[in-house]
């Protein structure tokens, strides 16, 4: 499958840019997480700390174990902080 992947925040200055197409057989976000973190020094520093992640799939919030099937776009992010 092809997935959408959208970086937020601190997360989009370390991979060095806002989205990406990937293809992938990753079947939760936690799978796509160690595929995209293996392909940049850049996106292993964006990506090497899971504590301090935050995902969403199409557009709904879930942690690391979500499967993938079916999703079109995953995004990650910081943790937010409300006000």
């Amino acid at each position: 499958m092809t997935l959408e992947v959208l970086y937020f925040a601190w997360l989009r200055e370390r991979v060095g840019h806002p989205r990406e197409s990937v293809a992938t057989d990753a079947a939760t976000v936690r799978d796509l997480v160690a595929q995209l973190a293996a392909q940049s020094d850049g996106h292993a520093a964006a990506l090497d700390d899971l504590a301090t992640l935050r995902c969403a799939v199409d557009q709904k919030l879930v942690d690391l174990d979500t499967p993938l099937a079916g999703a079109r776009e995953v995004a990650f992010f910081p943790p937010m902080t409300g006000g």
